[in-house]
């Protein structure tokens, strides 16, 4: 083997090896910072307790009273006889009264302009879908050709 061939095939094995040990570093990098961020949370919590020997003074949050779309609410309720487009979300309401006013079933692409929206595919399909879940949900009818009209 000449000096050469030696020098490479030595430079090839300590970067590999140099690769392998900056990985190595990186991952304790990590793990000291979470350790240090443990630190910190312990010591916070060994102050504010007397080492645990008092209570943690942590309060029981407030209920949080949710609207519509929290924590698994439906935004738009299956419509029982008697219920208003009061229970649906101003969107929606908007969308109820652009379907009622016009003339006869429309699109979701008159809705949208109705809404203010542009025509583009993206702003269109949304309230396609917005009029599917009315739909779904008996607030509004759909014809074979997939246009709405109100019950």
């Amino acid at each position: 083997m000449d000096v050469l061939t030696w020098m490479v095939e030595r430079r090839m094995y300590l970067a590999k090896r140099a690769e392998l040990l900056r990985k190595e570093l990186a991952g304790i990098g990590v793990e000291v910072a979470r350790l240090e961020a443990a630190e910190v949370v312990f010591g916070q919590w060994a102050e504010a307790t007397d080492g645990g020997r008092q209570p943690s003074g942590i309060i029981e949050p407030e209920p949080v009273v949710a609207g519509p779309g929290a924590g698994g609410m439906r935004l738009v309720p299956d419509r029982v006889e008697g219920m208003g487009v009061e229970v649906l979300t101003p969107e929606y309401r908007w969308i109820m009264e652009s379907v009622a006013s016009s003339d006869g079933p429309v699109m979701a692409r008159d809705v949208a302009v109705a809404l203010g929206r542009e025509t583009t595919p993206a702003k269109v399909e949304p309230v396609r879908g917005q009029l599917r879940k009315l739909a779904d949900r008996g607030w509004i009818s759909r014809t074979g050709a997939g246009r709405s009209l109100t019950r």
